[in-house]
């Protein structure tokens, strides 16, 4: 209770000072306004954390979060937004309104969790039982935090402090099933003025970065089934299908444009006993580089790979593009509006049992980072993230910012146990509450500045340079709803 009325302190001398140099709004101080989001989210904190911790425990892998979609449209339907569920032929998107005309403002959220990576909110490995999947990605608190903005948003709408419209965007499947692309193929941003994003991380990073682009594919291998000792003539292996393909793929690693990432898994298949030919298996790729056009190139010399695998070995290859994402149009107009924001409001600090917490994760990392990371906003303007996300399609036909809080104790990589535990824990909750703020605060910002709008949407223009969007999903793929179910085998 004293760290808050220290920060509510803190808070209301820095918008004091800018109210009082001048900058006012139809007679109300900024201060008054943006305190207000504030303290709406403060006020909602143990509630949002109650549903990140739901969705936390549910941990539903991509196109299967129907309770975690569910959950976060209702709390915004009963806040009064106009909810429309099962867009873009997902049955878990959906987008939810509140307000009416320009400028059109998206906050994005995102609810699926990864397999292999359940564990519980402790700092040892410990798998929780009964579901293999984890958010070891955070994005029961990105969900989350992205509706606790639009909460604290709608009360300013419903007030008439705000003039103009706000649409949280349910995006399922961000974790290799694209479903952003789909729904920006959709024409479901089209109206749209601005779009802000977050993410969970182990700092607190702001600035005009990029990513990488990516195509994802599957590759099943129908073999035949034989005695591998009496018989082994008769059979034909899908293991050694897999294993060709493989092998090709890193020969094919030295002959590919410089920051190309190309990684897989045998996801299912490749034999339960020696003694049996296997029938069947099945990878999983990824292709990745700084620039779609790139990847274009390269996925077609991919799937010969996997051709030469089937032809060698006499088995039959089935391809299942997932589709694929573009790399993030960075915007820094929005970039630095955001960190306006993040900086002042970013008050992470560890308590002594969070500081525990993490000193017992920090053993675990193969490389150690300084746990005052936390309270530092580093900006990362013009790097290049190793990373693939489907807001790079929305970026592409709307402004588009986001920013990472630190979630993960530092050090931590997302995509691990580690990763999980935390978002499970209070240090999840820290990060998620300060994306909150800087969400709503960044909003506030954007609906009372039309030429911040309109500067970031010529810069927007600018970097396009006259290129168009150009989805890497074809136009007759539909939504891979079940790329996570086992494959059926017969």
């Amino acid at each position: 209770m004293l760290n808050l009325l220290v920060e509510r302190l803190r808070l209301q001398q820095i918008y004091a000072i800018i109210a009082l140099s001048g900058w006012l709004l139809s007679g109300s101080s900024i201060y008054a306004q943006k305190e207000a989001l504030n303290e709406s989210v403060e006020n909602r904190e143990e509630a949002s954390w109650k549903i990140a911790r739901q969705i936390w425990e549910w941990a539903e892998p991509g196109y299967q979060e129907s309770k975690s979609s569910t959950l976060l449209a209702d709390t915004l339907e009963k806040a009064g937004f106009e909810v429309k569920r099962g867009v873009a032929k997902i049955p878990t998107a959906f987008t939810a309104t509140i307000g009416s005309g320009k400028p059109v403002i998206a906050v994005l959220g995102e609810y699926d969790a990864l397999p292999e990576l359940s564990q519980d909110d402790v700092p040892f490995r410990k798998p929780r039982p009964g579901n293999i999947y984890g958010h070891a990605c955070g994005h029961n608190l990105f969900g989350t935090a992205s509706v606790s903005a639009c909460l604290a948003l709608a009360e300013e709408i419903k007030k008439g402090n705000i003039k103009g419209t706000l649409r949280f965007y349910g995006c399922p499947a961000e974790e290799g099933g694209s479903a952003k692309a789909f729904m920006v193929r959709d024409g479901l941003f089209q109206d749209c003025d601005i779009a802000l994003h977050w993410h969970p991380g182990s700092r607190n990073l702001v600035g005009d970065a990029s990513c990488l682009s990516r195509a994802a594919v599957k590759f099943r291998f129908y073999g035949i089934a034989s005695h591998a000792a009496a018989a082994p003539e008769k059979g034909r292996s899908a293991l050694d299908a897999a294993e060709l393909c493989a092998h090709a793929t890193e020969l094919l690693r030295e002959h590919t444009p410089d920051f190309t990432r190309i990684h897989h898994t045998i996801t299912h298949g490749g034999g339960g006993a020696p003694n049996v030919v296997p029938e069947f298996a099945e990878m999983f790729f990824y292709v990745r580089h700084p620039d779609f056009r790139e990847v274009q190139k390269l996925y077609p010399r991919l799937v010969k790979c996997a051709e030469a695998g089937a032809l060698a070995t006499e088995t039959k290859l089935e391809t299942l593009y997932l589709g694929g994402t573009l790399e993030l149009m960075p915007n820094n107009t929005l970039a630095q509006a955001v960190k306006k924001n993040l900086v002042p409001l970013n008050r992470i600090h560890y308590s002594p049992e969070e500081m525990k917490f993490a000193l017992r994760i920090q053993e675990t990392l193969s490389e150690k980072a300084d746990l005052d990371l936390v309270r530092r906003v580093d900006d990362v303007s013009g790097s290049v993230g190793k990373g693939s996300t489907d807001v790079g399609d929305v970026s592409w036909v709307v402004p588009t910012s986001g920013f990472y809080t630190a979630c993960f104790v530092p050090g931590t990589s997302a995509h691990s146990w580690q990763a999980t535990a935390a978002t499970g824990s209070s240090l999840g909750k820290q990060g998620m509450q300060l994306a909150a703020k800087t969400l709503a605060a960044t909003a506030w910002d954007l609906y009372h500045d039309p030429k911040l709008i309109e500067t970031a949407k010529e810069e927007f223009v600018r970097r396009l340079d006259g290129r168009k969007y150009q989805s890497l999903i074809p136009k007759d793929l539909n939504p891979p709803l079940n790329y996570r179910d086992p494959p059926k085998t017969k």
